[in-house]
């Protein structure tokens, strides 16, 4: 029988609040020029991280949200590195103090589809091109299918210490639905590897709601992936947009769980890895008790970004590549989506920067609500308004969002304290959205909210 708050708010296309505002208001009002204004801004004693695209596979996955293209060859990656490498040069060129690099994540596409000595050459462009701290944590996500010993001995050597592996399910049923075929044995090979080149800190994402999935999958998955004791597991919610991402459409519609069942493969996931030990975070993160994500939760700074949640503190991220997107004080920036495009606004020296988006100050307060509240399920209003200089009344009055959710049960208000009840923690970003001033003002869709 369907939980009647999922059949009320559940089918609702809701953003995953990784950026606020969101990508559907970013606009081309803000371009290079202003990027390049943004970048000079920057003061060196901030640190800042670094994010790089990788938009390369070698065969698509059917249930991929990702900028990516396949290719068998290698001339569009290498192609691509030049090109990268020129943008790295121009960013550099616009700052007018050098920066103090914290933190690295390298994403894709695949981003293991470079050649070893490929990874080693970039690598070392960026450490002369921008100041790394000691001890910088540098991640990249892998597809533990195509990984080769001498490529994790590159990563290892270009200071790499977190991966995050690909995993998504272990039912080779599931897996030939979304034309993805990965066996335990090639995942425990990858993770072994790693491991013995020195790279300890293990992420394992995995997506529920994906054709022929059930209860019992997931739970086999995750016992399975249980086996290898990775620090982390990432645990995503399939989004369905086949009008965005024409290869969805080789997915039978048919074939997926309803909302109600895909909230409960979520809460079995995250029952099955709490019995064995791991800490949840946020909405959909689980990791270690000695995770610096289980540290960063309990302290209360855990923070929301691109790659999800994150102990990563830093206020400007240098997003490059294609499609990139990046965050600095001042706002928001994305690149050229297509790589020929990108490609040609490089060669004309010109920043890729083809859109984005300038806070205000009232975009920052509700930005900090939405944060906490998909951090801790909570969020004091009274605090945060005295912090940004704004009245909870911005938030709160005529807001018939958030008293619906508490008329439903699924939020109390008090004192301007706004909490979600745990059990029904699953609606969150329904509760994120109620804080959202520009929701419903564009014609994007999101992925389902539960």
């Amino acid at each position: 029988m369907s939980h009647p708050l999922i059949e009320k708010y559940g089918e609702a296309r809701l953003p995953r609040y990784t950026s606020y505002p969101t990508a559907p208001a970013f606009s081309s009002a803000i371009g290079a020029g202003t990027y390049r204004d943004w970048l000079e801004e920057l003061v060196s004693c901030d640190p800042v991280s670094l994010y790089l695209h990788i938009p390369f596979c070698r065969s698509m996955c059917w249930y991929c949200g990702c900028h990516t293209t396949i290719t068998k060859q290698n001339r569009p990656i290498l192609d691509y590195l030049d090109v990268l490498h020129q943008e790295i040069d121009l960013v550099a060129s616009k700052l007018t103090q050098p920066l103090s690099v914290q933190n690295v994540h390298f994403g894709g596409g695949t981003p293991t589809i470079m050649r070893p000595d490929e990874f080693a050459d970039l690598m070392k462009h960026l450490r002369n091109a921008f100041g790394f701290m000691p001890g910088a944590e540098i991640a990249v996500e892998i597809d533990p299918r195509t990984l080769a010993s001498e490529m994790v001995d590159a990563l290892a050597k270009g200071g790499v210490c977190r991966a995050s592996l690909g995993v998504q399910s272990f039912d080779p049923v599931v897996q030939a639905a979304i034309n993805r075929k990965q066996t335990f044995e090639q995942t425990q090979t990858a993770v072994q590897r790693l491991r013995e080149a020195g790279i300890g800190s293990i992420n394992f994402d995995l997506i529920y709601g994906l054709p022929y999935q059930t209860v019992s999958s997931c739970i086999d998955t995750m016992q399975t992936a249980i086996r290898l004791r990775p620090d982390r597991f990432a645990v995503f919610g399939y989004a369905h947009i086949p009008a965005f991402k024409k290869h969805q459409r080789l997915i039978d519609e048919a074939t997926l769980p309803n909302a109600e069942e895909r909230n409960t493969q979520a809460e079995a996931i995250a029952e099955a890895l709490i019995d064995a030990g791991y800490v949840r975070i946020g909405l959909d993160h689980f990791a270690l008790p000695a995770d610096d994500l289980s540290m960063a939760s309990m302290r209360g700074d855990l923070r929301r970004n691109f790659q999800g949640y994150t102990a990563d503190t830093c206020e400007t991220l240098i997003a490059l590549g294609a499609s990139a997107i990046g965050k600095l004080p001042a706002g928001y920036v994305q690149n050229e989506v297509a790589s020929g495009a990108y490609a040609q606004r490089i060669a004309s020296a010109s920043l890729a920067t083809v859109k984005g988006y300038r806070l205000t100050g009232q975009d920052r307060f509700r930005a900090a609500i939405i944060e906490r509240l998909m951090c801790d399920f909570a969020v004091d209003l009274n605090l945060l308004s005295a912090r940004f200089g704004y009245e909870t009344g911005l938030v709160l009055n005529g807001n018939d969002r958030l008293r619906a959710l508490e008329s439903d049960g699924v939020v109390t208000v008090r004192d301007g304290l706004v909490t979600v009840r745990k059990d029904l923690r699953f609606m969150i970003r329904a509760v994120a959205a109620a804080f959202d001033a520009y929701i419903g003002a564009s014609g994007r869709t999101h992925s389902k909210a539960a």
